[in-house]
């Protein structure tokens, strides 16, 4: 018999080394190997290749045939589904990752209950709380009635034959995969082998019975969800509830599904009641808006299928700095520098000696280049110190030659932004659902398209001397 060999496995990205060191080689962080035997889990081969059965073959089909839609379990919370892609496949795998106290066990008891309540069999596992805690929870958000089916336990194959006693559940909630082992893997719980090895073998019963699996992860100081990246690829979809601290609400960004569509959102309200599902966010983001100040420009952005209109605010002051500074929150800062460049190289407009301070107001975040315009727009505003119309809104892509570049979607953003009382809009000339000069409602008739950044720069300019004459 071979006899078997230790191996070190780094916890932060997986990989395998032959010696201990006090820095991964792969990823570069300190302190992260940790001595495994190879007798199951990441490097171990077969375990007994005399009793290696030969493989049988599979049948073999075409491209075309019938399709047939992937069942869904819908819990009636609204803001999830829509995360979801319209409710839990059956036999899928979820992975659900967030900030510690962000919210997700607390979702996820909300949605077990909505489901118990339809008169699915709802499992609810947790590593983390006893079942005492559980229900104090279940107290507080007003569902201790519903038929959920708990317990506290962290070892796979006892979970296993636990929900294999009766009828097969429709939805099964692990609280987390970080706390599960197996007895396939010698290594402690929270390891790389055992996350992966625990991953394996629910996901492994979710496709063999058709229940679908909920594995909550934890994240690490980055945001990303901790343990083997190759956690995320094994799964069907990855949510993650972000918020801010000091933010009363929550979002589920969905940023993998295989069976609807990514970067879709879900906005949530924190409440001593638990999770408040949020219909129309661009009420929230907009709802403290001061519409008389300077440097603050409303955004019509999208997530996945959604519109959501959002304020960016800007601040220019002088600097007494050699280098001023430049601080962002909620937007991408080496995009803050790209547009600060175009408008210095481009429309004349200088920065050199003044801090700039970017923020997007609520807490949120944006990451589609179609915030350019509206960023632009509102660090001129600041810097001339003249306030931007309160009803209009701005979206478009700025090049680095100073051309305003078409963006996707924007009829539905001027649709989100007429709902919500806005008049007028600056978007790129040549989107392709006003290229037949259809509008929509009255923003169709009072929108301006500039072709170059310089334009909008003039037209703010402009609106200073037009209050002059109106002064005079």
């Amino acid at each position: 018999m071979a006899k078997s060999r230790i191996q070190f496995i780094c916890q932060n990205c997986g990989s395998v080394h032959q010696r201990w060191a006090g820095k991964c080689d792969a990823c570069g962080e300190w302190n992260t190997l940790v001595e495994e035997g190879t007798s199951g889990g990441i490097g171990s081969g077969p375990a007994n290749t005399r009793n290696a059965r030969k493989g049988r073959p599979v049948v073999l089909t075409s491209l075309s045939g019938d399709i047939e839609d992937a069942p869904r379990i819908v819990s009636g919370i609204g803001e999830l589904d829509r995360a979801t892609g319209g409710g839990f496949v059956r036999g899928s795998a979820l992975l659900v990752g967030g900030d510690p106290g962000i919210g997700k066990s607390t979702l996820l008891t909300q949605a077990a209950a909505a489901l118990a309540a339809k008169g699915h069999r709802i499992v609810y596992v947790s590593g983390e709380e006893a079942v005492a805690q559980i229900r104090l929870r279940a107290q507080r958000l007003g569902v201790a009635g519903a038929p959920v089916e708990l317990a506290a336990e962290t070892n796979v194959e006892d979970i296993l034959a636990t929900i294999a006693d009766g009828k097969r559940p429709d939805l099964v909630i692990l609280d987390s995969i970080q706390t599960l082992w197996t007895d396939m893997a010698d290594s402690a719980p929270g390891t790389v082998t055992q996350v992966r090895a625990a991953a394996q073998a629910m996901i492994r019963y979710a496709k063999s019975t058709g229940a679908a699996i909920v594995l909550v992860g934890h994240v690490t100081k980055e945001g990303q969800i901790a343990g083997p990246r190759v956690v995320e690829h094994m799964v069907d979809a990855v949510l993650y509830f972000e918020g801010e601290g000091g933010h009363h609400y929550r979002i589920l960004r969905t940023v993998k599904n295989r069976f609807g569509p990514t970067d879709e959102i879900g906005v949530f309200e924190m409440s001593d009641k638990g999770l408040r599902e949020v219909a129309n966010p661009s009420e929230l983001f907009l709802g403290e808006r001061h519409a008389k100040s300077p440097g603050a420009a409303v955004f019509a952005g999208m997530e996945g299928t959604r519109p959501v209109l959002v304020e960016i605010q800007a601040l220019v002051a002088p600097s007494t700095l050699g280098t001023p500074r430049r601080a962002v929150v909620g937007w991408d800062g080496a995009r803050l520098s790209m547009i600060l460049a175009v408008l210095e190289a481009h429309c004349g407009v200088r920065f050199g000696t003044h801090d700039v301070y970017l923020n997007v107001a609520g807490g949120y975040r944006i990451s589609e280049p179609a915030a350019d315009l509206a960023v632009a727009a509102a660090l001129v505003s600041s810097l001339t110190g003249l306030a931007l119309p309160a009803d209009c809104v701005y979206f478009g892509e700025i090049s680095l030659s100073g051309a305003v570049r078409p963006v996707a979607h924007a009829q539905q953003r001027l649709k989100e932004a007429e709902k919500l009382g806005f008049g007028s809009a600056v978007l790129p000339l040549g989107s392709e659902e006003l290229a037949g000069g259809n509008g929509v409602g009255g923003i169709g008739a009072d929108t301006f398209q500039p072709t170059e950044l310089a334009d909008l720069v003039a037209r703010i300019a402009g609106s200073r001397r037009s209050r002059a004459d109106e002064q005079e």
